[in-house]
């Protein structure tokens, strides 16, 4: 019997959801089959690509887990042998990640996704040598080289015409939980520390520990130029691991002072007399000033800063939206040609605009759908204002011609959306073109001088080929940390010095810990660890220590940032410790030596 031209991939797409393949006794048979999925030409994995987009979620959710199980197994054989030996199925792990690429590409085309991009991830993958599969995969002599990565899966990246390389080279990537840049971060410390101390025995100098360190030399009443002034000066150090040492105080860097520093930098910089980002109640956010109140240095400076903390794994209490990462990413890598375009979003939409200025996003909707007529009822302008702060109000103006106005900080300024804007009105019929103009101008055109020069800076720190690896939503959880403060985690991960966990003052610290509102937990948070941020994988992965001070009841508990551990007198009951440890918590900042 003759098959019809596209049977073949129907079969294909039909034998895939085969409930038996979830079974280990079929996966020789399952091999087979997605290695003929691979082996069809693009079009068709372009048809295959829409019509896993039709699959109901569940079904699509067995797809998933039913390949990411068999990378699993392929990876870590059963003791019995029931799987062919790895010499001869070498192919079937590159083979399931090529068809779990087109799942991936196939939910990443649905708005929204049917299911969530951590659900691609595979955690029974955190046994391998990371920093081995990480070497190989900079090797360019590998083939068929499977990484054990957490990574944006290759159909996300590569062109579309095709959906993966050919070529003896071609590199798969699998979903991992660990983090690419970290390992790419220690990668490199070890490469720049060696050459430093290479460069310093070829020149018979004596090496001193220092040269193994950016070390950051500040002072706190001049907090940001002089971290402008390291940072200018230390560029070639930037990819050291960092010390930081703040003038006149004898703290030794152990990590807390660096946490210190990062967070009082932020909090300087982001001051609203700096003028360099604005802040919006209403999304709780900040985006950069259209107006380019700062100057470009210290917009790179911040670009620095985010880069060091993802090198160094420090968490920051950075409120930007999303689309801020999308463009850190855009591109991932730095093109070679100072006048190629950086930090710019393709067909930015009013939904990323909602997440800085939901008024304004909301009134783009009703012109979009207004009934009548745009020109005629809507010809004199339409305002909105937004409260800034007490000393700063920024306005928005929709005219209704081709023009946006804006106020900062007391400056009006008015932008032609396209040439001879003011002189063209707004209809019904271009009202689509000037929303399409005025979230490009607000998301790119307006703040690229700021945004390119951040971006610089936070690639001048991480760039690297991990990075074309991350989701944006990814990026966003390297600097910022996990949303989820959860104290019952962290009690379980606890370690005690001098206490047991079922002593009183332990069991009437947690209950005092976990009766405190949210704000007091992140100061409690930041008193002992030196920042209030929650690191990637949550606090079940944080390492956190109870140790007791002894005959001090009159005292105030104490931390030691450097090493996540708190020292607890031994109080007389829970009302005095709930006293002594909110008045600590609330009242910690600077570091000293008894």
């Amino acid at each position: 019997m003759t098959l019809y031209v596209k049977d073949k991939v129907r079969a294909l797409f039909v034998i895939l959801q085969n409930p038996v393949f979830a079974a280990q006794s079929s996966y020789t048979v399952l091999a087979h089959v997605l290695r003929h999925v691979t082996a069809l030409p693009n079009s068709d994995h372009q048809m295959l690509v829409h019509w896993f987009r039709t699959l109901e979620v569940g079904r699509l959710r067995m797809l998933v887990r039913t390949l990411t199980q068999f990378v699993t197994i392929r990876q870590f054989p059963p003791a019995d042998r029931s799987l062919p030996p790895l010499s001869k199925s070498k192919w079937w792990i590159p083979a399931a990640a090529r068809v779990l690429a087109l799942l991936n590409a196939a939910n990443n085309g649905c708005q929204p996704a049917l299911l969530h991009y951590s659900e691609f991830y595979n955690s029974a993958l955190d046994h391998v040598d990371l920093m081995q599969e990480y070497w190989r995969w900079q090797s360019p002599d590998r083939t068929w080289t499977v990484l054990i990565l957490s990574v944006s899966f290759y159909a996300e990246h590569c062109c579309q015409k095709n959906y993966f390389n050919e070529g003896k080279s071609t590199k798969i990537y699998i979903r991992y939980t660990s983090c690419p840049c970290c390992v790419d971060a220690e990668h490199q410390m070890i490469l720049v520390a060696r050459r430093s101390l290479v460069a310093k025995v070829a020149r018979h100098q004596t090496p001193q520990i220092d040269i193994f360190f950016l070390n950051i030399n500040v002072r706190r009443n001049h907090l940001v130029p002089d971290s402008l002034k390291e940072i200018a000066t230390k560029q070639k150090d930037l990819k050291k691991k960092l010390r930081v040492s703040f003038v006149g105080e004898p703290g030794l860097d152990m990590g807390g002072l660096t946490k210190e520093w990062f967070l009082l930098l932020i909090r300087d910089i982001f001051q609203p007399e700096y003028g360099m980002f604005v802040y919006y109640p209403n999304s709780r956010c900040y985006w950069f000033s259209l107006a380019q109140q700062g100057s470009l240095r210290e917009y790179n400076l911040i670009g620095v800063l985010m880069g060091l903390a993802v090198y160094n794994s420090i968490i920051l209490d950075l409120h930007f939206p999303s689309i801020c990462y999308r463009k850190l990413l855009s591109p991932p890598v730095v093109p070679p040609l100072d006048s190629a375009a950086v930090g710019v979003t393709r067909d930015p939409t009013i939904d990323d605009l909602a997440e800085i200025m939901p008024d304004v996003a909301h009134g783009l909707r009703e012109l979009l759908k207004y009934e009548g007529s745009v020109e005629e009822d809507m010809g004199l302008s339409f305002q909105m204002l937004i409260d800034i702060c007490e000393h700063l109000q920024l306005y928005i103006q929709f005219m209704f011609y081709y023009q946006a106005s804006l106020q900062e900080y007391d400056r009006i300024m008015t932008y032609n959306l396209k040439e001879n804007g003011e002189h063209i009105p707004v209809t019904n019929d271009n009202r689509e073109e000037y929303v399409r103009l005025y979230l490009d101008w607000v998301l790119n055109t307006a703040i690229y001088a700021q945004f390119r020069a951040f971006y610089l800076g936070f690639h001048s720190v991480t760039a690297s080929n991990a990075l074309i690896m991350l989701r944006p939503e990814e990026v966003e959880m390297l600097v910022c940390g996990s949303p989820t403060l959860d104290l019952h985690e962290l009690r379980k991960v606890t370690e005690y010095d001098d206490y047991r966990p079922d002593d009183r003052v332990i069991q009437d610290f947690w209950s005092v810990l976990t009766s405190l509102p949210l704000e007091l937990q992140k100061k409690f948070l930041l008193f002992t660890t030196g920042s209030d941020r929650i690191p990637v994988g949550g606090m079940g992965e944080m390492y956190f220590k109870i140790s007791k001070m002894r005959d001090r009841e009159e005292n105030l508990p104490e931390a030691h940032t450097c090493f996540n551990q708190l020292i607890l007198p031994e109080y007389p009951n829970k009302d005095v410790l709930k006293r002594k440890l909110i008045i600590a918590i609330s009242n910690a900042e600077g570091f000293g030596l008894e």
